[in-house]
Formats: structure tokens, sequence, C-alpha cells
């Protein structure tokens, strides 16, 4: 359930995938995209390998027409096996989250090992698995050996979830991937929350206000 209140709403959402996936950068990336009212810088925590991200935090929001202040904050979590305790700290209370995977062939086993570490994780904070807002990026589609495009629609044909393919170096499907979540999001939250009732806040436009168009 977002955080509430008196004059404000926040929004955890949280990029969760295995090691090197291209989490952080899908944050970069939307930094440099995206133009909110309100934007933050990308924050990170790291451990003693500085290789190895504790989490990164980048802050957005904007005003609802009421005057309820909107704020999303997104996180990645370590994608390393060893740091699973703090995998489930940043996936606690999450609201959404964007499963970023590894289109390299070589990567298959690490994705869905990370796949079913989320699942389990989600369940052992309390998170309702099989109703939270969830999206799945396959990543690194410019690598020569990604899995052909085709073949992952073909196995994920059956899945809830929406779908997304990127090359987040260069920005290529991550907003398109982040506008999935928070139209998800908003379809979650929007009856119990009141954002179109009580807050004169479309699904257009809770999509337009966080990220930043007119």
């Amino acid at each position: 359930m977002p955080d509430q209140d008196a004059g404000s709403l926040s929004f955890k959402l949280v990029y969760y995938g295995p090691a090197q996936s291209g989490k952080t950068t899908n944050l970069l990336r939307l930094h440099d995209l995206l133009s909110p009212e309100l934007k933050g810088e990308v924050m990170t925590m790291e451990t003693k390998d500085d290789r190895t991200l504790f989490f990164d935090l980048l802050p957005l929001g904007f005003r609802a027409p009421s005057g309820l202040l909107i704020k999303l904050r997104l996180f990645t979590v370590p994608g390393q096996v060893a740091h699973d305790g703090t995998r489930k700290a940043v996936l606690s209370r999450a609201d959404g989250i964007v499963f970023v995977a590894d289109s390299d062939r070589t990567q298959e086993t690490n994705n869905g090992e990370a796949f079913q570490s989320m699942a389990d994780n989600c369940h052992r904070v309390g998170l309702d698995f099989e109703h939270i807002p969830l999206v799945v990026q396959f990543n690194k589609r410019d690598l020569p050996g990604a899995v052909p495009e085709a073949e992952i629609r073909e196995r994920w044909e059956a899945a809830p979830w929406p779908l997304h393919f990127a090359v987040a170096l260069t920005g290529d499907g991550v907003e398109a991937t982040f506008e999935s979540l928070l139209r998800a999001l908003y379809r979650r939250h929007d009856a119990e929350l009141g954002l179109a009732r009580d807050h004169g806040v479309s699904e257009q436009a809770f999509v337009a206000g966080i990220l930043g168009r007119p």
C-alpha cells in the first residue's frame, strides 16, 4: 500500500533482476529522459565491493490539481546471490516492480533464478505477487548473443505481465517499460486512493505528470 499522509502520496517502485542486467542503467537513463515537476538526483549506496550496488534511488513527482503531491521512489536491488537479505529489505513495501532480464542466451539460467527469487522474496516480505503491478523487460537487445525476440515472446505468451525489449545504455525501451509500470500502478490503486475521483488525476494525467509530458 502506498505511503499516504497529509498532502502527499508516495509509491515505491523496485527494479529487480540478476547481476549486471542493467537495472542501474535503467534508472540513469530515466533520470536523463524524464522531466517531471520534481526530480531528484540518482543516489547510490555501495558496499565494500565497489561493483556491488546496495541500492540506487531516483525520486520523481508532480502535484495533482487537488494539491496532492504524488511522489515516486525508484530503487534497484543488488543482483549478486550473496545479497539476498538486502534484496528483501529493498523489496519490502514495494508498490510495483520492473524485472530486468539479460537478453544474452548465456544468462537464461540466471534470469530464471532471479525471477524465482523475486517471487519468493515477495511472499517473504508480505507482498501479493499475484496482484502487484509487474513489468518484464529484456535488456541488452544489442548483444550478438541475444535470444531472438520471437523466441522470448513465445516463451512468455502465457504470462500476465507486460513484456518490453530494451537497450538501456542508449535509452531504447527504457521509458516505454516505465510507462507500462505507471499504467499498471494507476489501475491497481486508482479506486482505493481516489486518484480520479478526489484528486482529478486520470491515468493519462498520472503518466504525463511523472514522465514530464505536456
